[in-house]
This record gives structure tokens, sequence and C-alpha cells, in this order.
């Protein structure tokens, strides 16, 4: 039986004042101690350099791609069976794999999701390709599995693409990504989100040189060919139709164009990518880009030995976690992200250990971003400031990134308080240079929503663009008010009426980078209450009611990946995470004593861990929606740790204003 810390507190129904407070002060007693342990789990995690880095996991797609990597670098004898340098590392994959494999036979891309197509036709070739046999049961069951979904058919561009390298799907069925885009004239590589242009960059240079790698003898993937379905690319409006009848103009291009102006176009694309991995932990410092990277390097002849072609693939393989008892493949590393929300954590708690929050400042301090990156194009004046998500991706700071370092400084103080001055400026200057027309935030880029990128043939990753979104609006307004703005300043005024526009009509706000609505609730109602300002009150009650009305009758919240595919919150059992969002959002709003919060509260103490952490399995992080998930090891403990931290702040507040009111009378 799981052991838990402290056993729950009992459900409270308010009858008398004089009560209230005195339950509000036994409560926020018994959430002290919780509070205490879930802190000092959370303290020591902390690496001697000053950050935190929790684990942060995805699907198998990742170790599937793994293995085609592999292939590529290490090719396969005539008539041999493949060799690889790595067997002991390909061995962990494919059991990983087969841990992951579904009952139905199907691979997932969250957990306790359904299987989904890709992530399924991807683990199959994967283990075809290390040795696995077709006729096995489980490869049967995948296959049948697969043919369910669609078949190969049915796989998305990038899946195509992949399979193509190796003569697995057949090229002409596969959307091509053209080098030219280097060298037309304007800026259209800016107007896709930096994440695309990060993976097309390196793709172009692959197809552009005809490059292919043979696969072990025999092995072919016809059998997952659904029979009377047709292979083309998808058609699903006239101008997806004119961007596909344009893809074959570009095949015939490749076919017959003038070699001169594509060797250029090439050689553009090999600048900007090789460009673009200095001062960065591999391109992008995203695993798709990285891999695709090493794929275009190789193909371009660069030797094993060759410097940048050795930091790639160093790059790459760090993002594998190999430990004894456990294995997993990271889409990339979450420094300086965990170490903000650590240092806000520990600091709203108000028990942190000065010198290790001096640590994590200093440590933040020399991670911040002085070189202009690709968002300049749209911003050429404005001084470069901000952070990255990871330990180096200088030409990708992130707004949302910078507004959760914004707000844990306020609580570490760096060696250098005049340094830390001037960098605070800076970054505060850089987010409000960073707001989009609209009103609102996005992630890397300023007004990167050219919607007719959408159409174009290898944009169903779901990800071509980088929009505004109101859960990273919220977390800017609230960094921006912390450091003194009102609703009077223009950015804070447009931001408003950004979140006012943008709340859905239950009340609720979509979550662009957390799974979904209670992560978009939760943080626009921080933005809009930091504001303070009269006319967001409406807007605040209805965010706050909806968060209430979706509670689990365990007194948790829980929402899963699912909601993404039909635009509605679906109910998910309660998570850690999610119910310290919740709380952090109905908190913000002044609501102590509701039966949810209590309820909430009560949850996370019933189910704390002796340890001071609490368990997550649910999937509660979002990469690119209805495509790629995340599982941020940490949230199951810094978010919980903050809500609780909250609870105690608004309970000290009210015992406080309450002895203040008995003094006055």
């Amino acid at each position: 039986m799981k052991e838990h810390f402290l056993q729950d507190i009992p459900a409270i129904v308010w009858t008398h004042e004089d009560t209230r407070q005195s339950v509000t002060l036994r409560t926020q007693q018994n959430v002290g101690s919780h509070l205490t342990a879930a802190t000092r789990a959370l303290a020591a995690l902390q690496y001697n350099e000053g950050y935190w880095c929790g684990d942060l996991t995805g699907d198998s797609t990742l170790a599937s791609d793994y293995i085609l990597l592999q292939l590529w670098l290490h090719p396969v004898d005539a008539n041999s069976a493949w060799n690889p340098p790595r067997k002991d590392r390909i061995e962990r994959l494919v059991k990983y794999l087969w841990d992951c494999q579904m009952p139905d036979g199907g691979w997932n891309l969250y957990a306790k999701g359904p299987a989904e197509i890709n992530a399924s036709v991807k683990a199959y070739t994967a283990l075809r390709i290390a040795g696995a046999a077709q006729s096995s049961p489980r490869m049967r069951a995948a296959r049948e599995r697969i043919l369910a979904l669609g078949g190969l058919q049915a796989c998305n561009s990038y899946t195509r693409i992949n399979l193509s390298f190796f003569g697995l799907f057949p090229k002409q069925f596969v959307p091509t990504v053209p080098a030219e885009i280097l060298i037309v004239p304007g800026s259209f590589l800016n107007e896709m989100s930096s994440w695309t242009r990060t993976i097309i960059v390196p793709l172009s240079i692959i197809q552009g040189l005809g490059a292919q790698r043979p696969v072990p003898s025999g092995l072919t993937l016809a059998e997952l060919m659904l029979p009377g379905t047709r292979i083309a690319m998808p058609r699903k409006d006239l101008t997806s139709e004119l961007f596909l009848r344009a893809d074959k103009l570009l095949k015939q291009w490749e076919q017959r164009g003038i070699q001169r102006i594509r060797d250029k176009a090439i050689a553009a694309a090999e600048r900007w990518m090789i460009e673009h991995t200095h001062h960065s932990e591999g391109l992008g410092a995203i695993y798709p880009a990285m891999m695709y990277a090493v794929m275009a390097m190789d193909a371009l002849g660069y030797e094993r030995d060759q410097p940048d072609l050795v930091k790639a693939m160093q790059h790459f393989d760090d993002l594998l976690i190999e430990r004894d008892n456990f294995f997993d493949v990271q889409p990339c590393k979450s420094p300086v992200w965990d170490t903000a929300i650590a240092i806000f954590s520990l600091g709203e708690a108000g028990d942190a250990d000065k010198a290790s929050m001096t640590r994590a400042a200093d440590w933040l301090l020399s991670k911040e971003v002085r070189r202009k990156g690709d968002w300049s194009s749209k911003r050429p004046n404005l001084r470069p400031s901000g952070w990255a998500f990871e330990f180096a991706n200088e030409f990708y700071p992130d707004i949302d990134d910078t507004a959760m370092v914004l707000l844990a400084l306020q609580h570490a103080k760096a060696s250098d308080p005049e340094r830390q001055a001037r960098v605070e400026s800076r970054a505060v200057n850089w987010l409000l240079g960073m707001q989009s027309a609209d009103g609102g935030w996005a992630a890397f880029d300023v007004d990167n929503d050219w919607q007719l990128l959408n159409k174009v043939p290898f944009a169903d990753h779901n990800a071509m663009l980088d929009p505004t979104c109101p859960d990273i609006t919220g977390r800017v307004m609230e960094a921006l008010c912390r450091r003194g703005l009102t609703a009077q300043h223009p950015a804070i005024s447009r931001g408003i009426e950004y979140l006012l526009s943008s709340q859905e009509r239950n009340g609720s706000w979509y979550g662009r980078w957390g799974v979904n609505y209670v992560y978009g609730t939760f943080l626009s109602l921080r933005g809009l209450v930091a504001t303070k300002d009269r006319q967001t009150s409406s807007a605040i009650h209805r965010g706050s009611q909806w968060l209430r009305s979706v509670q689990n009758d365990d007194g948790g919240w829980g929402e899963s990946c699912a909601g993404y595919e039909i635009d509605k919150f679906v109910p998910a059992e309660s998570t850690p995470s999610q119910t310290a969002w919740a709380l952090l959002g109905l908190l913000a709003t002044g609501d102590l004593h509701s039966r949810a919060v209590k309820q909430g509260v009560s949850w996370l103490l019933r189910n704390q861990n002796a340890d001071g952490s609490w368990d997550e399995e649910l999937t509660t992080g979002t990469g690119f929606p209805n495509v790629f998930y995340l599982s941020y090891h940490l949230y199951r403990l810094y978010f919980p740790a903050l809500a609780l931290a909250s609870y105690k702040q608004s309970s000290r507040k009210l015992a406080t204003d309450s002895r203040l009111e008995i003094g006055l009378s």
C-alpha cells in the first residue's frame, strides 16, 4: 500500500466566522507541514551549479526515430543482418518499445491514450529493423492495429518523409521540402514557427541531395498498406489542392531543375543549419531538428570526426536517459524552465535557503541571451535579452521562460545585485517588445500567424505557426504587473483585451503549452487578477466558476489530452499538477473558503508521498497538440508545492487581516 505523508484534512462546511478563522489556522498548520516536506524534496534536487533539471519525456516515437538514425549512420551491408556499433543500446530501445506497446497492439501518444497511427507505424518499423519477426504474435497484433487505424496511407508527412529515406515509402507521395526556401526573396522561412524552421532546413538538404540508405535484406512495409485505400497526400480544400499541385512542380524541378540554383540553395541551407548550431546544444535544441541535422551533415559528406558532426551527435546522444532502472529518450532538456518554477515555488513558500537561492539566481543570470536570434527579423531594433528553455539555445529565447524567470528572480537575489537589476530591466523591455499585434504573446516570435502556411503539404504536424495564446499571455502579464506595470500601461491594456476576447463561452481559456483548459484558465486568471483592472471582474468570475465546475468528485482536477482533438474539456483522473493549477487559479481570485478549494487542498495532502513528492502517471504537458505531448517529471513536485504555498499565504493574510480588524474595532 502506498504510504502517505499525513492524513487528509476533513471537508469543511462553514457556519460561523470565528469557527472559520480557527479552522483556517489549524488547516494552515497542517498544510505547513506538508509544504515543508515538499520544499525539502524540491530543494534536494538542486544541482551544485544552482539549477534544477528534471527528466522530460515524450512518447515512443523518439525511441523509434533513434533506431532509424542509427540505421542511417551505420547502414547494413548487402545481404547481411544489421550490426550497429552500440548493440546494447539498440537492445534497450527495443525493450523500451515493447514495454510501450498497448494490449491492442498499437502505440499511443500520451499515457492511457488510444493507439495512434504514426507512433504505431514508427515502432513497428523500428522493431522490424532491429530484427523482430514479422510473424511473431506481438508484431501481428501491431500490424492488425495499424491497418485498423488506416494503414501506412494514414501516416502524416513526417512519418512518410522518414520512411522514404530508407525506401520504405514511395517518394512521389512524400511532400517536397525545397531548399530554395532559403534563397527566395523576403523572409518566407521566418514566417514559419521556430521549431518548423529548424526541422525543415536540414530536411531540405537531405531531400535535395536525394540521399537514401538501405534497410536489412527483405524488409518492406507492404504488409502495412491498407488494401483499396489511396496512398496520395490528403486534399483538404482548394488552397491545399493548389499547394499539392505546386508540390508536383517541385518534384519536376528536383529532376530537371538547374543544378546551379539547386546547389546554391543547398549551400544556403547548410550555412543556415551550421550557424544555428552555434551557441546551442544542437540545432534548435530539440530532438527532431537535431536528428535531421545529423543526417544532413552525413548526407553532405561530413567525415565522422568533423567537429560540427561530432558535436551534433554528442548533443543528440545526451538526450538519452540511461540509468540502471530507467531508460527513455528526451525531446529536449528543461533546466531554465525547471529552475525558474522551482525558485518561484520555494520563494512563495517563504523558507528557502538564501545561499541556494543566490546560486540559482547567479546561474539564471549566466543564461541570459545576449545575441539576436531569429525573432529579430521582425524586431530588428529590439535589444536582445530573455532566456531559452534549455541549457543553450541562443537563437530561440522563449517568451514563456523569460516571464517565468522574471517571476522567480523576485525571490532570488544574485551575488551581484546591480547586474541582476540590469538583466531584469533588459528582460522586461524584451518582453514588451515581443508583444504581437493582437495584444497577446506567443512562444518565440511576433505575429507568427500567417494561416496560409497551414495549407502546405508538410504542415500536418500541427505546429507550422507560433500564434499568441492565453497561457503565455497570462504568465507574461503577471510577470510584468509584479514589476510595477498597471492596466494603464498600453501593453497591459492590450493584453487584457486579448485575454477577454479569447475567453471561451463557458468561461475557460485554451491552454497551448499545458493540458489544456485547466492550464490556460489558471494562467489567464492570474494574469487578469494581477492587472487589478475592474473591467476584468466578470471574466475572472466566469473563469473561476468554470474551474469549480470541472472538479472531480475526489476533490482533485484532471484533464485528458483528448480534449485537443475536439476543442473541448475532456475530464480525466486527478493529477497533482492539474489540481495545483486549478488551485492556483482559484486562489489568485481570492477564493480561499470555497468547498472546491478546501477539497482541492485536501486532495493534495491526501495524495502526498512520505518523501514529500507526488506521483503523476498522466501526461500534462503539450508539445504539438494532437501530435506530441510531454511529461515534465518535476511538475508533480513544484506545482503542488506552489499551490500549497499560495494557500498558506492566503490563509496567513486572512488571519492577519482578521487581527487588524479586531484591533481597529
